[in-house]
This record gives structure tokens, sequence and C-alpha cells, in this order.
């Protein structure tokens, strides 16, 4: 026969804390769900952005963006390892030929002789030998400008070993061409974009070239400055691209080669690869990280640079299998006596 008491019972002392922690996790449950979301907000309008990027570029910027740069880097160092390219061999089809100048008219002609320019440029000697036929030999091409080539194009194979690849530079003369940059889509931040992130069409009918920008300013180790404003502080003895406030381009280190004295537009990118007319020491090694950590300066992957000649003449470099001291190597041969790297990777070298 059991026996049944009335009275008060005893407290169960773990409930409280059973209710913390189940509000508790439904509290971070909830957080999660809605950085999800967030980010998920985020990375579809990155992929969805105005833009001809591929989604796999796309991607990387996104997550460069948020953080995970040291992701893509190791991911980008073990793909291009295992991925290096191929070794001897002949470019298919040999050196290209490039589109030849619009004849000139008598009138222009008769006035070449009075407009200031500069001598075209000298043949390069490439590093892998013998040269191809036409290798190193620059060809002009694009509009004529005051009735001269304002644009002169040539391919050299980068080195002595990637001997099916070719890299193509582009030799641009100043006293013709003005140059103006064109904010992207997001950097600078907070830049008056009322060009859509494109070269305004007045401006296209005398487009003669255009080439892409930096690495991001998280990795550029430098700043950017545009019409009066700083969006990222200059750093002084950083590799500068800048616009003068006569149009003309100059490649150099901040604070030595030139100041806000008498410039427009600054973009900086890591340190001179180029310098003195001789390439940098101790660029395969980066020990200090001069030129960046996006990948190793010893993979071989797109990449582009510009530099400067001692008469002012802009030097574009670009192409595929290149490493860091290969890209110098060839901005070097093509007589810049200042040069930087710009940028990475096949989704962002062009021009």
């Amino acid at each position: 026969m059991s026996e049944l008491t009335h009275g008060s019972q005893t407290p169960d002392p773990v409930a409280p804390r059973r209710r913390w922690w189940r509000t508790t996790r439904r509290a971070i449950a909830a957080l999660l769900a809605l950085a999800i979301a967030l980010l998920g907000w985020s990375y579809v309008g990155a992929l969805r952005a105005p833009g001809s990027d591929s989604a796999s570029a796309r991607s990387v910027e996104w997550l460069r963006a948020h953080g995970l740069g040291g992701v893509v880097n190791s991911v980008e160092h073990w793909w291009y390892t295992h991925h290096p390219p191929p070794v001897g061999g002949a470019p298919p089809g040999g050196i290209p030929k490039a589109t030849a100048p619009e004849p000139v008219s008598w009138l222009t002609a008769a006035l070449v002789d009075t407009r200031i320019h500069i001598s075209a440029p000298e043949p390069i000697v490439g590093p892998a030998r013998p040269s191809l036929p036409g290798e190193g030999q620059w060809q002009p091409t694009g509009d004529l400008v005051g009735g001269r080539p304002a644009v002169y194009v040539t391919y050299v194979r980068p080195d002595a070993v990637h001997t099916s690849l070719l890299a193509g530079l582009a030799w641009f003369d100043p006293t013709r061409l003005r140059a103006v940059l064109v904010p992207g889509l997001t950097l600078p931040p907070h830049a008056n974009r009322s060009w859509g992130s494109k070269v305004p069409v007045p401006m296209r009918s005398g487009l003669i070239a255009a080439f892409n920008s930096a690495f991001g300013l998280s990795d550029a180790r430098g700043g950017y400055y545009a019409q009066g404003h700083t969006y990222a502080p200059l750093r002084t003895g950083a590799a500068s691209l800048v616009i003068r406030n006569d149009g003309s381009l100059d490649v150099g280190s901040w604070g030595r080669d030139m100041t806000l004295r008498d410039v427009s537009t600054v973009r900086q990118n890591l340190d001179l690869i180029v310098n003195h007319g001789h390439v940098v020491g101790g660029l395969p090694q980066n020990s200090n990280g001069r030129w960046g950590a996006t990948v190793g300066n010893k993979v071989y992957v797109w990449r582009s640079g510009v530099g400067v000649t001692a008469s002012g003449a802009i030097v574009y470099a670009g192409g595929p299998g290149l490493s860091i001291a290969n890209l110098a190597s060839l901005l070097a041969r093509a007589h810049a006596v200042r040069a930087m790297e710009l940028d990475i990777n096949h989704e962002w070298v062009s021009c």
C-alpha cells in the first residue's frame, strides 16, 4: 500500500541551466542562419554584379574581400605547382602578325615632322635562343596619331625552358597619347562611378588601348589617390603608376621619383621589380613579402606589368607561364628603367 503526502517539491538545480543552454543554442542558430543568409546574399550579389568577369573570378574576389585570401592563396599555389606550363616546343603558328596602322592622309603626313615625338622602340633580344622569325621585332599597330604610330607590339618567349609560350609587349608613345583612369566596379571604394566603370562613350572613338589595374587594396601594400581624394594611404617607396596633370603616365618609387606636386592619379602595387634599368635583386626568394603573397613568385602563372623607358615611353608586358622574375626580365629587356607588377591570373591580365 502506497502512501501519498502533500508538500512542496524539491527544485531541480539543473533546470535553469538547461533553459539557458536551449535559449543560447537557439540564439546561436539564429545568428548563424542570419550570417549565412547575409553571406549568401552578398555572394549572389557579387556573381550578378555588372562586368565581364567569370563566376570563378568573382568567387575569388569575393573570398578575398571576406578575409579568406589565405585559403585562396593556398589553393592557387597548389594548383599552379601541380599544373606547370609545358616545357620545350614552339609557339603554334610562330610569332603573330599585328594589324597594320591605317594609312595616313597627305595632310596629316605633311604635319608629321612638326610634331614632337620619340623614336620607335628598339628590338628586344629574348632569353630563348635562337630567336624565332619576327621575335622581339616591334610592329606598329592601332590608329595613327598625328601621322605616326602611337603603339607598337611585339612577342617574346619568356624564358629558355617554356619555349612554346609567348608573352606580349606593347609600347606607347606618351607624346601622342593621354592616360585616363576609369574607376572599377568596387575599387576604389566610394569613388564617383558616373562612368559606370566603363570607358565613357564619347572617349571610345579615340581609345587606343586599355589595360588592367593592380591587386586589390588589401593585397597591394599601397595606396590609391585620384582627383584630389585619397582612397587609401600612399606608401613611401611603393611601386606607383601615376598619371600626371598633363595626362602622361609614369612608373616609379613613390617619394623618390614622384610626389603629388604634379600628379592627378596614383595607383600603388607592391615594390618595383625593375629599378635603374635592372631587375631588382631577391625577386625569386621574396623573403620579406615585398612582391606579395598571392601566388609564390617561383610559380609560373599569367602575369602583367608596366614600365617606363628613359625616353618616357610606356611598356606593358603580359602573358602566361611567367614568374615575377621573368616578368621583370621582359620589361628590362624592353628597355624599361623602372617597372612594376600589375596583376596575375588570366582572368585579369589583359590589354
